[in-house]
This record gives structure tokens, C-alpha cells and sequence, in this order.
């Protein structure tokens, strides 16, 4: 009855370990068991009012909630050009400055710090999709019709990025007073969960409605799989992947809005920087293979929070932001040996020979 009870319990961990959705799910119970050990008070959530008198939660995990929510809009779009071209966007930082400045640079118009709003918030927020969309079109086309590598192809607006958003606003740091701006990087009033999170759950059942009930997310697969394959069995593989790059352009434009209204400002140099960074650890945590193929799009979103977990940790413990960088940079590390083929034949073999030697003395 043991070795049967034993059995069964390691029948379930193998299949646990073959999902997905282990590897940042591993990670959070880990962080969550750190945080736990060493400071318990990490988990209070606190009820307290802003400045206007209106409910609010805090605490580290509402920080979480509220940091991973942006980190989780860029996560899908993210996924979706790593399973299909097989790399990474490094210009998403960039192309966030460049979206906030036209959000600001519409809302604003001339002046630099209006006493009331030029135009509409949504329309605002329209313009700097459509612009962010034209340049995941402008990477997109680069990567997919002139076969440049993703990394080398989006190195160009990465570079350039910053400089672009600086001269959109004549170099100045427009500030809109409407209090209505900061709700999208705030809260809403009488609800005392941070907005992004209801913005990224949004996002995600956009994006689960069109994964269902489209084919984008079997096509992506395929071209990433096999682009060849692919262009025999009928699909436009530089089309899906230039689609890609121009739908995680939208997603941008999201986490600009959010960016700017946090502040109601613009800061060119420091807005965003590295979060492409953590948006590829996320992808990267959650399982899929940075190489392209298939995708798991849950656990991409789960390993957005996981990151800003992490990250959220080391400011608990005073970590240097400039540290930050190098703590990340180790868990890439462990994910990229992880998830070597080698890595993973010699553990299945290794865990083999344990449980057959435990049914043996069973």
C-alpha cells in the first residue's frame, strides 16, 4: 500500500514537471517561501485613502499586482513574436517612450503644460497605437520580408527610439494637471486595486478570445516550428510574422498609457528602461522555447509576475537598482541550462534510475 501511495505520488510530480506552467510556478513558490521565511510582513496588505479620499490597497503584493499587470501586456506580445520568428524585440522600451510621447504631445498640443486636456484621452491613446503599430510594422518588415535577425533587426529603433520620442515634444517634459489622466496608471475611484490590472486582465481575455477563435496561435506555432513546412501547407509565414510584431506594437501602445499616466509626465531616458529585458525573461520563464514553436500564453502572463516578484524582493532588501541587472541575469542563466536538451535528458534519466531503484526495494 506504500509503494503504491509512493508511486502515485511520483506519477503525479513527473506529470507536473512536464507541464509548462511548472517552471513559474516553481519559481513563485520559491520566492514566496523566501519572502515568507525572512519577512513575513512582505505579504500585509494594508486599506488606507489617497490624497482625494479614496480607497486604496498597499503593500508589496499589491506593488506586484500592479507592476506585473504592465509587465504581463508585454509578455503576450512578446510570446507571440518569439514563437514565430524565433527572437526577440529589444526595442520595446524605446517604442514605450515613443508612445507616451505622443500620448502627451496629443493631450497636450502646443503647450507644454495646458490647464485642461487639447483632446480626448481616447483619442489620444488611438493615435499612439496606430504609431506604435507602424513601428512593430517598420521591425516587422525588417525581420520578415528582409530576413534580418529579430535582435539585430530591433536593435535599430532600441537605438534611435529614445532620441525619436525626445523630438516629438521638442525635447520638453510635457505635464497634463487633468486628474482623469493619472487613473490609468492609478486607480479608479472607489476601487482600491491599481487600474493597470484591470487593463492587463483586459489584455488577456482580448487575447484569449483570439486565440480561441481564430488560427493565429496555430499558425504562429507552425511558422516558428517549421517555415517551410508551413509555406508548403498554405500559410504566409513573413506575413503571420510581420502580424506578430504589429500586434505586439498595439500591446505597447497599452503600457505606454499606463507609463505616462503614473506620472502624468515623461521622462525620455529613464521611461521603460530594460523592461524589454524582463518582458523576455517572462517568456522565457514561463517555458518557451526562445528559439520559436510553440507557446504557452498562461504561463508567459505568470512568469510577468513572477519577474516583478522577483524584482519587488530585491527593492525589499535594498538591493541597488543597478544590481538588478546581474540577479536577473543569473536566473536566465539557470532558465537557459534548464532547459538545454542535455540538461533535461541526463535529469529524465537520472529520475528514472531513482524510482526504479525505489520500486525495487518496494
Amino acid at each position: 500500500m506504500e509503494a503504491k501511495k509512493q508511486f502515485s505520488i511520483g506519477l503525479f510530480f513527473k506529470k507536473m514537471v512536464k507541464q509548462q506552467v511548472f517552471i513559474p510556478l516553481a519559481a513563485l513558490l520559491i520566492l514566496a517561501l523566501f519572502n515568507l521565511i525572512m519577512d513575513p510582513s512582505f505579504f500585509k496588505i494594508t486599506l488606507g485613502y489617497n490624497s482625494v479620499g479614496d480607497p486604496v490597497l498597499s503593500g508589496y503584493l499589491m506593488t506586484i499586482l500592479d507592476y506585473g499587470s504592465e509587465l504581463a501586456i508585454l509578455a503576450i506580445g512578446m510570446t507571440l513574436v518569439t514563437a514565430a520568428s524565433g527572437g526577440q524585440d529589444i526595442s520595446v522600451g524605446a517604442t514605450i517612450a515613443i508612445g507616451g510621447s505622443v500620448i502627451l504631445r496629443v493631450l497636450c498640443g502646443r503647450n507644454s503644460r495646458p490647464d485642461e486636456l487639447q483632446a480626448p484621452i481616447i483619442v489620444a491613446f488611438l493615435v499612439a497605437c496606430v504609431v506604435c503599430m507602424l513601428f512593430g510594422a517598420f521591425n516587422g518588415a525588417l525581420v520578415a520580408y528582409f530576413k534580418i535577425q529579430p535582435m539585430v533587426a530591433t536593435l535599430i529603433l532600441f537605438t534611435a527610439g529614445r532620441s525619436i520620442a525626445a523630438w516629438i515634444n521638442n525635447n520638453e517634459l510635457p505635464i497634463v494637471s487633468d486628474p482623469s489622466f493619472a487613473v490609468f496608471g492609478g486607480f479608479i475611484p472607489g476601487i482600491p486595486i491599481p487600474t493597470p490590472f484591470f487593463i492587463a486582465l483586459a489584455c488577456v481575455i482580448v487575447i484569449a478570445l483570439i486565440l480561441r477563435f481564430t488560427n493565429l496561435g496555430l499558425y504562429t506555432q507552425a511558422v516558428g516550428i517549421n517555415e517551410s513546412s508551413s509555406r508548403l501547407n498554405g500559410l504566409n509565414p513573413q506575413f503571420i510574422k510581420f502580424l506578430t510584431f504589429v500586434i505586439l506594437g498595439l500591446f505597447v501602445a497599452v503600457a505606454s498609457l499606463i507609463k505616462v499616466s503614473r506620472l502624468s509626465s515623461i521622462n525620455y531616458s529613464v521611461i521603460a528602461k530594460d523592461i524589454e529585458m524582463d518582458a523576455i525573461l517572462a517568456v522565457a520563464l514561463g517555458g518557451n522555447a526562445l528559439g520559436g514553436g510553440k507557446f504557452n500564453m498562461w504561463a508567459s502572463i505568470l512568469g510577468a509576475y513572477v519577474i516583478q516578484f522577483l524584482t519587488t524582493t530585491l527593492y525589499k532588501f535594498n538591493v541597488q537598482s543597478d544590481a538588478l541587472p546581474a540577479y536577473k541575469a543569473i536566473v536566465v542563466i539557470m532558465l537557459v541550462v534548464s532547459s538545454a536538451p542535455v540538461v533535461r535528458e541526463r535529469t529524465a534519466y537520472y529520475w528514472k534510475k531513482l524510482t526504479s531503484k525505489k520500486q525495487e526495494v518496494a
